[in-house]
């Protein structure tokens, strides 16, 4: 095949693919070139999830009559005059190729009228090229309106997702443009019905409440060390830095001897040109995943592994493993410092110094969380002292509580527990984890209570899958000690009742038998903005595993009825961790995503390390764990049990030669 020149038409599609991924990338190229018109109100429409229709309407400067179809132009901006201006970028947009490119994939309409114009102009685009333009009688700003995105380009439409998901990033994108210019108010309507909206009072914290609710801000503490700078030897106050035209956050700092102390003390930063500010979640508030880590670098929304991956260590220690930090970080840097320009849609920055981009924002975080972490209360030590009649009692200084229904053998083999919360009897434990209800004393090394189960696990057809075991005791509180005829076993009995959960009730939804309990009072959830529309779509399928939610407001969730496992579970906190399972997948819920809620489920109200087990509950367990087909891992695939061999054993002993 010849060489050849290839149309304007397909060059304009082609570099069109490189900008215009999705309807939320149209969405973020007009919303930046409203904000570097300096718009104070942004208005945001779609229909379908922006397949059909995005409109944008703003009150900034507009666009000059004579210069709104050169807009349309490849490689027209007012943003740059010079190679030079590459390397000091002020602006969110520079290059030129936004409104060509998305002119060239849908119809478009400008309306727009500038500041310094007593009329208007209306112009239409279609196909990337002019078909119309008309003077028109309008406010100053502009309405960009883009329909029929991708109708020309059907490969590029038949890898958009669901309306749902194109909702979500919509929400997303929007949301953090929000957190980043506080001052604008920003208002997203979704098929006529308004989603989001914030108030543009310049505050951060107002914009967290509508996109996080007040609840989960109520557990946000500023990250502001930043706000102080160090100029001859003396402190400078916001004030001041405004007086000299540099840029200043939007919150408040009170300057204290205090203050001062501790700023002299700290270690010099590793640039003193670089600023953080913004808002950290404490540690009682996390996610599943790191998709609620939001980065900025000059008001620019960026996607940075390594600043990622700083806020995550400044939790060092401070979070479960796989547990993940809320934050809104912004970085401030001279322009110069960084490079906008390496990636097509400007999702990724270079920084000169990455390692101090690194440090800063690793230090500034860490030292506000420990700034503001409560103080540790000494832990509450139980004591497990069993007297002369089998009875057990734990006993905390001078008081003592007794188990009720604990076996006549000694079944513990964990003297200390560590923690606040102490061991529930028998019968009240297992009435709420879902295994036995009426563990009844056993003797001789045997249980003879009945021991029932809330949820059925399937009959047995085939040869068990464990050996018979035989209970010898409790380790740790946390490990089960059996024998078998192939040695010792150490049964994990969180993964273990994990497993039999997960079982339980997935039997109990293919029987469409799953139980339901409805709360006496319907909790309402506030669930992140961005997050919401995870919900919307796949209410339904939630309802089939024991769910009842309807929406109760924009982002608010009322929650009427939860499997019968959760009904004394932290309900919205059980929620949130559902929506970061759900945030996981692009399409609504399916069979793979509802098994992975119920891991959720199972996990949560499974038993925890540090729980005191009878016999009864201990051999209650074990025999449900035998019933299992997958017995020898959880649900997330983790081992239930490890087994040590005899023959180990006795090489250990130096028995065997």
């Amino acid at each position: 095949m010849p060489i050849q020149i290839l149309p304007e038409t397909l060059v304009a599609r082609i570099a069109a693919g490189e900008i215009v991924e999705r309807p939320s990338s149209v969405i973020k190229e007009l919303v930046e070139n409203a904000i570097d018109a300096g718009a104070r109100d942004i208005r945001i429409e779609c229909v379908e999830g922006g397949r059909r229709l995005i409109r944008i309407t703003d009150d900034g400067s507009g666009i000059h009559k004579a210069e709104v179809a050169l807009a349309f132009a490849h490689h027209a901006t007012s943003k740059l005059q010079s190679v030079d201006d590459l390397s000091h970028i002020l602006t969110l947009g520079f290059r030129g190729e936004a409104m060509a490119s998305i002119a060239s994939v849908s119809t478009m309409t400008c309306s727009t009228r500038h500041v310094d114009e007593a009329v208007g102009t209306l112009l239409r685009v279609d196909n990337g090229k002019a078909i119309s333009e008309e003077g028109i009688g309008r406010t100053a700003g502009t309405t960009m309106t883009v329909e029929h995105l991708f109708a020309r380009v059907p490969a590029r439409l038949k890898f958009l997702k669901s309306i749902q998901t194109e909702r979500g990033h919509i929400d997303s994108m929007v949301t953090r443009y929000a957190l980043a210019y506080p001052h604008i108010c920003f208002t997203l309507l979704h098929d006529g019905r308004r989603s989001f909206q914030s108030l543009g009072t310049g505050n951060m914290h107002d914009v967290l409440i509508e996109v996080y609710g007040a609840t989960a801000v109520e557990q946000m503490i500023p990250v502001g060390e930043e706000r102080l700078k160090i100029r001859d030897s003396r402190l400078v106050t916001r004030g001041e830095q405004q007086e000299a035209g540099q840029p200043s956050p939007d919150m408040d700092v009170v300057i204290t001897p205090d203050t001062k102390s501790q700023i002299t003390n700290l270690q010099s930063p590793p640039s003193a040109s670089m600023r953080v500010y913004g808002y950290a979640a404490l540690p009682v508030l996390d996610h599943g995943n790191r998709t609620k880590i939001i980065l900025f670098v000059n008001g620019r929304p960026v996607q940075d592994a390594k600043l990622s991956y700083a806020v995550v260590q400044a939790y060092h220690t401070l979070l479960m493993t796989g547990r993940y930090p809320i934050a809104v970080i912004m970085l401030q840097t001279p322009p110069e410092e960084v490079d906008v320009n390496v990636h097509p849609a400007k999702a990724e920055v270079r920084f000169r110094d990455a390692d101090a981009a690194f440090s800063v924002v690793m230090r500034a975080v860490r030292k506000t969380l420990l700034e503001h972490l409560p103080v540790p209360e000494p832990p509450s030590v139980f004591v497990d002292r069993r007297n002369e009649t089998g009875d057990s009692r734990l006993e905390t200084g001078n008081a003592s509580n007794t188990i009720e229904g604990q076996a006549s053998q000694p079944v513990n083999a964990s003297a200390i527990l560590l923690g606040q919360q102490a061991p529930l009897s028998g019968a009240e434990t297992w009435e709420r984890v879902g295994i036995a209800r009426n563990a009844a004393p056993a003797s001789s090394g045997t249980a003879t209570g009945d021991l029932q189960s809330t949820l059925p696990i399937k009959p047995a057809t085939r040869a068990p899958l464990l050996p018979a075991l035989r209970i010898l005791g409790q380790l740790a509180a946390a490990f089960i000690i059996a024998e078998g005829p192939e040695g010792l076993y150490l049964i994990d009995q969180h993964a273990a009742h994990e497993r039999i959960m997960y079982e339980k009730m997935m039997a109990a939804r293919e029987m469409g038998a799953v139980a339901s309990q409805v709360l006496l009072d319907p909790v309402p959830v506030d669930i992140p903005a961005d997050s919401a529309h995870h919900l919307h779509g796949d209410l339904e399928t939630l309802h089939d595993i024991g769910f009842d939610i309807e929406p109760f407001g924009a982002n608010t969730f009322l929650v009427r009825a939860v499997p019968a496992l959760m009904v004394q579970d932290d309900i919205a906190a059980a929620l949130r961790e559902i929506v970061a399972d759900l945030e996981m997948g692009d399409a609504p819920l399916h069979k793979d995503m509802e098994a992975r809620v119920v891991r959720r489920v199972c996990k949560r109200m499974s038993i925890k390390a540090g729980r005191v087990l009878t016999y009864a509950e201990m051999q209650a367990l074990v025999r449900d764990l035998e019933a299992c087909e997958s017995p020898r891992t959880c649900p997330h695939g983790r081992p239930t049990m490890i087994q040590i061999g005899t023959a180990q054993l006795e090489r250990e002993f130096g028995r065997l030669g």
